[in-house]
């Protein structure tokens, strides 16, 4: 693992591969880019990025990291993210000494974080700096992070919106320049759905690429991944070969300028349908994009929805059971308190628990149909392009869990991000990044996937749209800040 030069690939407002470059040179060391970072996550506490600030763990951590400056360089040299601050979700894990509460009251005093789960570990081998945790949902269940235990999370590009879910704290403390990177989850769009929201890079890798020892508490039968959200495609494949482990693997990060150009098959989808339609500015852009990549020789190959349909109305159903059974499993197995949580929650619980055996048979065996379908689209063309959200970030409140309608809810969110499900239920990966701005600046977010196993692809195809500058980021970097 070695150090990426930080001129190259390098955005307007910085990027984690930028501040580590910064603290490499001298400019400042990893206490005062920690001093930094708390600075900012007090001053934007209105926002509702961090549910939990630990500025003596954020101190102790970024001085032990000077400390190995000073005293082991040559081991300090080769962590990408050396000294760079970041934050953990509220949700995954578990980062020793931070003990999530899955945005709930259900879990207060009963998560162990007394050890690293290996991707922890990871995180921390790579050279972040870990101060806090970040806003999710409860459970992760929403779109949006608003838990009733608090805070809510808004937007940095507009407060009156939301920042996403289940990841969106996340989101608004990378889009906010408070960190440069964050530690995100994605079982049903969680870490692209935010990233979209906020106008930042989201990738979920391929199911098993990343680490889930010891514990594998979060995976949810495979469907969940985590990694991080970011601020440019260059932090997504660094990060993703950091965590990966194995830098001379598939998932090394690639030579995002290389210059070799080969000719790929894209598919191009667009329309989502009547049932769950998107804005026309948001077809438009995935539009402009394949435009842009055919203007490169690649060949764009028109994808009609009657051709994916299928399998996201699938993927939608396999969803809704699993985070069901699962609500109901972490009822029985840990013995919760359900009138602890909100009523969405418990409705969820319920809905799993009624769950007959043979239904949740029927949903697991319908998964490897959703990959197998996408593996024969995946036959005629090379990856797939398409919208990443229907509309722009709602208005706080639009996602609310104070019901016990599940199906209206789940609605709700097909309707927000009609494709998100599709590459959690595949296993497939999939990466956003924003690609324009609409009448109202906010971004306009397209969703690249591609076959098993092909995270550079995404990466590369993602770096040449993300040169084009169409989205600037309008807060930079605590640290990068001029």
């Amino acid at each position: 693992m070695t150090r990426i030069d930080a001129s190259k690939g390098s955005i307007p407002g910085g990027d984690a591969i930028a501040l580590a470059a910064r603290i490499e040179s001298g400019a400042f060391d990893c206490t005062e880019a920690m001093e930094k970072a708390i600075s900012a996550a007090r001053t934007n506490e209105a926002l509702g990025a961090i549910c939990h600030l630990d500025t003596d763990l954020g101190m102790a951590n970024a001085a032990a990291l000077d400390r190995e400056r000073r005293d082991e360089p040559d081991r300090f040299a080769v962590r990408p993210f050396a000294g760079v601050p970041t934050l953990a979700k509220d949700l995954g894990g578990p980062f020793k000494g931070l003990a999530v509460h899955a945005g709930s009251r259900l879990f207060d005093g009963m998560l162990d974080a007394s050890a690293d789960s290996d991707l922890a570990a990871r995180f921390r081998q790579a050279g972040f700096s870990l101060f806090g945790l970040t806003t999710s949902p409860e459970v992760g269940l929403s779109l949006a992070s608003e838990p009733a235990r608090g805070p809510v999370c808004r937007n940095p590009l507009d407060p009156s919106r939301t920042a996403g879910g289940s990841s969106g704290g996340a989101a608004a403390a990378v889009a906010a320049g408070i960190v440069a990177i964050a530690h995100a989850t994605d079982a049903g769009g969680s870490i692209r759905v935010p990233a979209a929201c906020c106008g930042l890079v989201g990738l979920k890798p391929s199911r098993g690429a990343m680490p889930g020892g010891p514990g594998f508490g979060n995976h949810l039968g495979g469907i969940a991944s985590e990694l991080a959200i970011c601020r440019s495609v260059r932090d997504a494949g660094v990060i993703l070969d950091a965590l990966y482990g194995n830098p001379d693997g598939p998932y090394a990060a690639p030579a995002l300028d290389s210059g070799e150009k080969p000719r790929l098959r894209i598919g191009l989808l667009t329309d989502t349908g009547s049932d769950l339609p998107t804005k026309a500015a948001r077809q438009q852009a995935v539009e402009a994009a394949a435009r842009s990549l055919e203007q490169d020789g690649h060949e764009i190959v028109t994808i009609e929805w009657p051709r994916l349909a299928p399998s996201v109305t699938a993927s939608a159903a396999i969803f809704a059971d699993i985070i069901s059974i699962n609500l109901a499993w972490l009822t029985e197995s840990l013995r919760l308190d359900l009138s602890k949580a909100e009523p969405l929650t418990a409705a969820f619980a319920a809905r799993g628990a009624a769950l007959a055996p043979t239904a949740l048979w029927q949903s697991l065996s319908a998964m490897p149909h959703v990959s197998h379908d996408l593996w024969r689209l995946f036959d005629g063309i090379d990856c797939l392009l398409t919208p990443m959200l229907a509309t722009a970030p709602l208005p706080i409140g639009s996602f609310p869990t104070d019901h016990q309608d599940t199906d209206l809810h789940l609605n709700r969110m097909a309707r927000f991000a009609p494709l998100a499900c599709l590459a959690n239920i595949s296993g497939f990966p999939a990466l956003t990044l924003p690609f324009g701005s609409d009448a109202d600046g906010m971004p306009l977010p397209v969703q690249l996937l591609a076959p098993m196993g092909r995270e550079p692809l995404l990466l590369a195809l993602a770096s040449r749209l993300e040169a084009e500058q169409r989205w600037i980021h309008p807060h930079a970097i605590v640290g990068l800040a001029s």
